[in-house]
């Protein structure tokens, strides 16, 4: 009974390997798009190894366990995973790998309901400053402006999402450059990256001794921010967003010496004004295939002895 242990050694290896050699890559700020999608498979990769593991050791602890599971199986199947010949370990190996999945979720929630707090405060504060007019209902996409000296621009999610802009941006930004940060915005909506965010906080809170959610949660703050710019950028040019990004910002210090929670805003408008070459269609396509492989080894690694023994 030694595909739990194996699962949980890939699993491990995959979590250390795997952010090395993305942190070593020179690709993902050239392609964000494909850099996220190659963390997810990554991620989803770890998490299917523990899957994987706890529903073999729970089939090898209980036999209530084992019938739903192989319900169907044919016996040799059954038998080439040696499920009764498991020790006191594999109990104690499922329970504590549920305990994880479980801890999981609640810190997911957790997360989700953090996020909804704020958001609802924003909600209530804007139907104060912009109420809906006599006869309007709340529309997906409602561009919302409010007074205010700070000019600023978000997007709120929800059941009615709102494209919020102050009327300072409107002063400062004019023409292109404000449709370059409407575009950005809009970009995050239609890619959700607001889940992409909330799932990797969630993750790096439940298990703060696991680096590779550590890493995962700082690259998806990243990585969204390139990837909203590369969409704005493809419709608008890549100096109106970069210029739209330095009058959104230029107040807030974030060009100065001092370090602010903004940093990231002067490498995004370097990378702007200086763009990398983009990686060939061919390579892309070969980098999206080979992780969308990544999650498919740990199932691989636990259908191998069934496989065999039907073979």
């Amino acid at each position: 009974m030694m595909v739990p242990v194996a699962l949980l050694l890939l699993g491990a290896l995959t979590a250390a390997v795997a952010p090395r050699l993305l942190a070593r890559a020179d690709w993902p700020d050239r392609e964000p798009v494909v850099a996220l999608w190659v963390w997810q498979c990554v991620v989803a990769a770890v998490l299917l190894c523990c899957l994987l593991s706890m529903t073999l050791s729970a089939s090898a602890a209980w036999q209530a366990v084992r019938g739903q599971v192989f319900g169907r199986a044919p016996r040799a199947v059954v038998d080439a995973y040696a499920l009764g010949t498991a020790g006191p370990w594999a109990a104690a190996t499922a329970v504590l790998l549920a305990a994880g999945g479980c801890w999981s979720l609640a810190m997911l929630v957790r997360e989700v309901v953090l996020a909804r707090a704020p958001r609802r405060a924003r909600r209530a504060e804007l139907f104060v400053r912009a109420p809906l007019l006599p006869g309007e209902e709340p529309a997906s996409g409602r561009l919302v402006v409010l007074e205010g000296e700070r000019p600023d621009a978000w997007w709120l999610p929800g059941t009615a999402p709102r494209l919020v802009i102050t009327t300072a941006a409107l002063r400062r930004l004019k023409g292109r450059q404000l449709d370059a940060l409407l575009a950005h915005e809009q970009g995050h909506a239609q890619a959700r990256h607001d889940w992409l965010l909330h799932c990797s906080a969630a993750l790096a809170a439940g298990f703060p001794q696991v680096p590779v959610f550590a890493a995962f949660r700082d690259e998806m703050h990243r990585l969204v921010e390139l990837a909203a710019d590369d969409m704005a950028s493809r419709r608008f040019g890549r100096l109106t967003t970069a210029l739209a990004l330095v009058e959104l910002n230029e107040e807030r210090g974030v060009f100065g010496p001092c370090p602010t929670p903004q940093a990231h805003v002067p490498q995004r408008v370097h990378r702007l004004l200086t763009p990398p070459d983009r990686l060939p269609a061919l390579r892309r396509l070969r980098l999206t295939a080979v992780a969308a492989l990544v999650p498919v080894i740990p199932v691989l690694v636990a259908l191998v002895p069934g496989l065999r023994a039907v073979g």
